[in-house]
């Protein structure tokens, strides 16, 4: 059985809105101007705490301060506030029913991961979610993605790792694992073919021909 590793924003689910309407909350609390909307889409993937000193300087007090912002916004409205891409859920639920080992990998803090993988219809085809704890600083997509072999025993020929961003392939590509890049996501076809994706995809279709 192979195993397969889905990242969660922007590959399983459209999270735009929730995202970026909670970032809207953290520069309002904090009285700064709102950055346009293609950069807080950019942010939509990389760490919390790597994308606000981009605009709020390197202080970490008030990165924190942000950070909270954020969460308190995200904890109540926006982890709902998503859509799941369609075809999604028929591919997810077909893996499994073929019994491949699935699981996710994603910087969100796994608190708020878990109650959303746990939402989805689909939700309980992954049999582990990998994510930074509250307060962690460790967010690398390669350390997960290697606790997720070490985990389930699986060796890099026989696991996938699928994401719409440089930091999927990046990870993937540390531990020797084949890298999907998806182009519907938050990232561009020229990230991923530049990060070193194995395959770039457009549809789920296309997707489950490749899996």
């Amino acid at each position: 059985m192979a195993l397969i590793l889905f990242d969660l924003d922007g590959t399983l689910i459209d999270s735009e809105k929730g995202i970026v309407g909670s970032l809207e909350h953290v520069f309002a609390q904090l009285g700064e101007p709102l950055p346009p909307r293609e950069v807080l889409r950019g942010w939509i993937g990389p760490p919390l705490r790597a994308s606000f000193p981009q605009v709020l300087g390197d202080d970490p007090e008030r990165i924190e301060r942000a950070v909270g912002h954020y969460r308190e916004r995200f904890d109540s409205t926006g982890w709902a506030e998503h859509e799941v891409y369609p075809g999604m859920a028929a591919l997810v639920e077909a893996l499994a029913a073929r019994g491949e080992r699935l699981a996710v990998v994603t910087t969100k803090v796994a608190v708020q991961a878990r109650r959303i993988v746990a939402a989805l219809p689909f939700g309980n085809a992954f049999t582990r979610l990998y994510g930074p704890e509250p307060g962690s600083r460790a967010s690398e997509k390669a350390g997960m993605i290697a606790q997720a072999l070490a985990d389930f025993g699986a060796t890099p020929a026989e696991t996938t790792m699928i994401g719409d961003r440089h930091f999927d392939i990046d990870g993937a590509r540390t531990n020797g694992v084949r890298a999907i890049g998806v182009t519907w996501g938050f990232g561009s076809r020229d990230e991923l073919v530049a990060a070193g994706a194995d395959v770039v995809v457009d549809t789920p279709a296309e997707l489950a021909a490749h899996l």
